[in-house]
């Protein structure tokens, strides 16, 4: 079989390697730069930040609304051909996000370009466990995190460049040539994997579509328009019923879209749990730190891109370090390690101001990339490990929905927060940056961070918790 050919050829198999975080490498590129462009954005196309927002979130959502979908699909039909497809997607998506004319035209486009990466994030942990043994899969992880931190280092500065010299639409075409590059190495180098016979939850997988993309999507416009308005309060209710009823139909049926069967692994449980926390974190962060670089410390669309380069070269450098040493240790020490240093830094960045200088905040940032590079490669490694083989589709699946969830949740806690401690600093309702009254935002951003801490020590308690209770158990049986 040419899967297990791979497995004991270390060139073929890390071609594969390649291909896959090369794909990674290009929707995190693609993130980083719209993180670094939403000031601009909201400033050319005339939409406050609260509505900006929506061309992060909307992508966010429909990844989150159809992972589960793709992960499972991965399973019946190969991994390797739901990763092509989402790359063919992703691409075409891209282009037309780049001749996108008005605001509207660029959410669509977004959407179907969250399609397009839904597909290939849902197989591509699967891919990877696949062909790796235990003892290299962290390292190999690791390497994907170094991916995720390229893509993220490069996208600000480059998205910076562009910004200055270009119209914002081009900052989608760069996703182009880099689609086209990896859809052919794919079809040579990816590995074929078998069909299997099992069904489609269909049903399923609808309800969770439905109910996803109405929770998260109410929750984001009741910003504007009030979370007790009465078309908010009925969409939240009707994602709360089809929710309950995914879950309901997920424990009757033979063949689900989402096995409730592999939370019954409480390390898994743990360590996804963990995992959410973190990314909440992270996102919450990921959108507070551009205004606060552009309209706060003044800096260009250029100086905050390279200045933001500075955490993703932290994680590019250090993750596969630290995911080579999770190898060998005990992984969860180095989770809890991870976690505890990232709330150091959250807790730091809660300490800037509108006069801060620019050195303290580089060294804020970069406490928290590497707890980040600590924790995300001995976690993920965790989390692929707990499962049989013919599950890492929905294994894989479930991690991605968990990165995104968080990611999602991060952006929608942090602006609400935002918003809501704004407001309060200057005493009227505000959905966007005060122009001239720079320490309205600091008074929010500040307190944001308070809580980012809090939600970050609770996932280190439950790690050291976990600890605990293992060290306990093998001392009882000796």
């Amino acid at each position: 079989m040419k899967k297990d050919y791979l497995r004991n050829d270390n060139k073929q198999r890390n071609i594969v390697l390649l291909v896959v975080i090369a794909m990674t490498f290009m929707a995190t590129l693609d993130s980083s730069i719209v993180n670094v462009a939403l000031p601009v954005l909201s400033s050319k196309l005339n939409v406050p930040l609260a509505s900006i927002e929506w061309i992060v979130t909307s992508y966010s959502i429909v990844i989150c609304s159809t992972l589960l979908f793709f992960g499972r699909l991965g399973d019946i039909i190969g991994k390797t051909k739901v990763f092509q497809v989402g790359t063919i997607v992703f691409t075409i998506a891209s282009m037309l996000c780049g001749f996108s004319s008005s605001f509207i035209l660029l959410i669509v486009c977004r959407f179907i370009q969250g399609i397009g990466a839904s597909a290939y994030m849902a197989n591509n942990h699967g891919i990877i466990t696949e062909l790796f043994e235990k003892e290299k899969r962290g390292k190999a992880l690791g390497i994907l995190v170094t991916a995720v931190a390229i893509g993220n280092m490069l996208g600000p500065s480059v998205g910076g460049v562009i910004l200055s010299l270009l119209n914002w639409n081009a900052i989608f075409f760069i996703n182009v040539p880099i689609g086209i590059i990896v859809f052919i190495l794919g079809i040579k180098f990816l590995p074929v994997s078998k069909r299997n016979p099992e069904r489609m939850d269909k049903k399923g997988a609808l309800l969770q579509f439905l109910g996803t993309t109405l929770l998260f999507g109410s929750l984001i416009a009741s910003q504007q328009i009030g979370f007790f308005n009465p078309y908010m309060m009925v969409g939240i209710l009707f994602a709360f019923i089809f929710i309950i009823w995914f879950l309901m139909l997920e424990r009757k049926q033979k063949q689900p879209l989402l096995d409730l069967t592999i939370f019954k692994n409480m390390q898994f449980s743990l360590n996804l749990l963990c995992a959410l926390t973190s990314f909440v974190c992270i996102a919450a962060s990921s959108i507070l730190i551009p205004f606060y670089l552009q309209n706060t410390l003044k800096l260009s669309p250029i100086q905050a891109g390279i200045f933001m380069m500075l955490s993703p070269f932290i994680l590019a450098v250090f993750s596969p370090i630290f995911g080579s040493i999770s190898d060998k240790v005990e992984s969860e020490k180095i989770i809890l390690i991870g976690l505890f240093v990232m709330s150091v830094g959250f807790f730091l960045m809660s300490r800037l101001s509108e006069h801060s200088l620019i050195v303290f905040c580089a060294i804020f940032i970069s406490t928290m990339a590497v707890g980040q590079a600590l924790f995300q490669p001995a976690n993920n490694a965790l989390i692929m490990s707990t499962c049989s083989k013919n599950k890492l589709g929905i294994v894989g699946s479930v991690n991605s929905l968990v990165r995104n969830l968080g990611q999602i949740v991060g952006i929608t806690l942090s602006t609400t927060l935002l918003y809501s401690f704004m407001s309060y600093k200057i005493g009227y309702r505000v959905y966007d940056y005060i122009k001239g009254k720079d320490f309205v935002f600091v008074y929010g951003m500040r307190n944001v961070y308070l809580i980012l801490v809090v939600l970050c020590l609770l996932g280190a308690l439950l790690t050291a918790l976990r600890i605990f209770k293992t060290a306990k158990s093998r001392n009882i049986k000796n």
